[in-house]
């Protein structure tokens, strides 16, 4: 019996891939060493990782010709999205990112009249940060270019597979913020 997502349920109830990407070969070599084995896991997990690491690999057409990495637009986007300056801890926790990576971006950032900086009133050891007009019309102007990029690069799923897809992983997402504490309003 064939599912329609590509695997073939087995007699013991778990699923045998018979799809041909990587991670489906990977499957089949560990079942052929531990036949016993529930990769289930793995065939989520290890797909997730592999379509990360091809899609880090591919980078983002627009921004490389912006002259900007994933991670500065991350931080730009951050700053535009929310409408109001942010803290460089706030902009760490908005994009995932650790304190010393988010500095020496907002530094290549600021040197390139994109992003500026104010000194807190009250606390001189805090910065707050916001978009230049520069910046501002970066995002704005390299927005639906990437968003069509990224439309290009999941055109080979439908609306209701991509639909479904964004649910699921939306909910592996929730559920792992909340078990790793990280729930943002």
């Amino acid at each position: 019996m064939t599912a329609s997502d590509g695997r073939s349920a087995t007699g013991d109830g778990t699923a045998d891939t018979v799809r041909g990407d990587t991670v489906a070969a990977v499957v089949r070599q560990w079942r052929a060493v531990h036949p016993g084995l529930d990769t289930g896991p793995m065939e989520i997990i290890g797909r997730i990782n592999r379509c990360a690491a091809l899609l880090q690999q591919a980078e983002d057409a627009p921004l490389r010709r912006a002259g900007l990495t994933r991670p500065e637009f991350d931080l730009l986007g951050a700053l535009r999205r929310t409408g109001h300056e942010l803290t460089p801890g706030d902009l760490a926790r908005e994009t995932f990112a650790s304190g010393a990576a988010v500095t020496k971006r907002l530094k290549q950032l600021t040197e390139r009249g994109l992003v500026e900086r104010r000194g807190d009133t009250r606390d001189r050891r805090v910065a707050h940060l916001r978009l230049t007009d520069a910046g501002r019309d970066l995002v704005d102007g390299i927005l639906p270019e990437q968003l069509a990029y990224e439309t290009a690069v999941l055109s080979g799923l439908g609306a209701p597979e991509q639909g479904e897809l964004a649910s699921l992983l939306g909910g592996l997402l929730e559920q792992l913020e909340g078990r790793l504490g990280a729930v943002r309003s």
